[in-house]
């Protein structure tokens, strides 16, 4: 007798197994198959979003010229966007070449990296420009020969 009761709990216990891999199987199914509810989020164009975020920044490696700068920043003296990018960017290809040449000045290591065709706005070409005025008369190091003396000391 106990050699037939072992038969039918070993057939009761595979029967459950292969029921239990039956529904694991099928809720494997549904759960791969059922979608997702996706949210649609409307893109920007990219030529909006990086024409409205881009922002240029000097940094100079004088920690006195911040300080200059503010104190010579006068709006009374202000001259045109033009007029700014006009010699900024003589100054640059002077600053470039000096930084070029071997045996220069140190202090023209670092290249200045100015396009000429790049619209940096008024304010970035106004502290450019400023900052080679600051070079130039608080500094004594000329860039370029017979340039511009605007601001007042």
């Amino acid at each position: 007798m106990e050699f037939v009761s072992d038969n039918i709990t070993n057939y009761k216990g595979g029967k459950m197994k292969k029921i239990y891999f039956v529904i694991g199987i099928l809720a494997f199914i549904v759960a791969c198959s059922s979608q997702k509810k996706v949210a649609h989020v409307p893109q920007v164009e990219k030529a909006e979003m990086a024409e409205d975020s881009l922002e240029y920044d000097l940094e100079t490696f004088d920690t006195k010229f911040e300080t200059w700068y503010q104190l010579h920043d006068n709006p009374s003296q202000y001259r045109s966007q033009q007029y700014y990018e006009s010699w900024n960017r003589q100054y640059v290809s002077a600053w470039n070449i000096n930084a070029m040449t071997p045996g220069k000045s140190s202090f023209f290591e670092s290249i200045v990296g100015y396009d000429p065709h790049e619209d940096y706005g008024f304010e970035l070409n106004h502290e450019l420009f400023y900052y080679f005025q600051y070079v130039e008369n608080v500094l004594r190091i000329r860039i370029i020969p017979n340039g511009p003396n605007v601001v007042r000391f």
